[in-house]
């Protein structure tokens, strides 16, 4: 095979695995904040992506046009969820937390698949066949406009965290809860802004990856798990990390699947995540914990 097609599969696995990095940041804001494991986290992805479908069925609304309300959305969904039920469930046996998230999205699943069926569903832009060329290299368009768009949301997200005051507070809960509590900070509304944020992350996730992959009700768990691929090979609670680990895994899969057969991509992803497991246990950019 030719050098310009490793290379244009390459540059399409990396813009993927951008916008892959983008969906596992929420998980990694919310377990580095909250401690809270995420299990419906692929899950809470599949309802922004059916509310782009349906809006943009019904409107003809771009996914990348409406990322912001849906965002929105599941902002509102993340903190009432945390607020409403998960901060009942922080002082718990962690398999009580297990079970809780778990059941959250077993009924999420099954609440899509009554509202929606089962069948693969995907939008149909007016770029959607459209590519960039640069000499050899010929860039899919949509991609494109995904990867720069995580690009974005993600360096919002980092501006926040790193220079607001309330961005401030959420990581002062992070690294001492007991003394965020000690100086006066609302912890448990504070766990509720960050699970919220992370929904919201994972909201504009999947606005970007309804432009590349169709949905279905039963792909909530494949992408849980594959978030939960990216921060451990990124380093657990790193955000630098989860965007370094996207990227690893979009290229890993798609040279896979061009070398092999694309139902192989998920086992080099894996073999990857133990390759890093085995060299730096705590992840690519995570900390070593005494």
């Amino acid at each position: 095979m030719p050098a310009e097609l490793y290379l244009n599969v390459a540059v399409g696995g990396v813009l993927t695995g951008l916008v892959y990095g983008l969906m596992a940041l929420g998980l990694s804001v919310i377990f580095g904040v909250v401690r809270v494991v995420n299990f419906a986290h692929g899950e809470m992805m599949t309802i922004a992506m059916y509310i782009a479908l349906t809006v943009f069925s019904v409107f003809h609304l771009d996914p990348l046009v409406m990322l912001v309300p849906i965002a929105a959305v599941l902002f509102v969904f993340g903190y009432a969820l945390q607020a409403g039920l998960i901060n009942l469930f922080i002082a718990r046996p962690e398999h009580s937390q297990f079970l809780l998230l778990i059941a959250i999205a077993i009924i999420i699943v099954n609440t899509l698949l009554i509202i929606f069926g089962p069948d693969s569903q995907n939008v149909q832009t007016a770029y959607a066949y459209e590519s960039f060329q640069y000499g050899p290299l010929i860039v899919d368009a949509t991609k494109v406009y995904a990867a720069s768009t995580a690009i974005v949301v993600a360096a919002v997200l980092f501006g926040f965290f790193r220079y607001t005051l309330l961005g401030t507070a959420i990581r002062a809960c992070a690294d001492n809860q007991t003394g965020a509590v000690v100086v006066g900070l609302n912890v448990k509304q504070l766990y509720a802004l960050t699970f919220g944020i992370g929904a919201a992350c994972v909201g504009a996730a999947g606005c970007m990856l309804l432009l590349i992959f169709d949905v279905t009700p039963s792909v909530g768990p494949a992408y849980t798990l594959l978030a939960f691929v990216i921060v451990i090979t990124g380093g657990l609670g790193s955000m630098p990390g989860a965007i370094v680990g996207g990227v690893l895994i979009g290229l890993t899969e798609a040279i896979a699947g061009l070398l092999f057969t694309p139902s192989a991509k998920s086992m080099f992803a894996f073999g990857i995540l133990v390759l890093v497991l085995l060299v730096r246990p705590q992840g690519i950019m995570g900390q070593r914990t005494a």
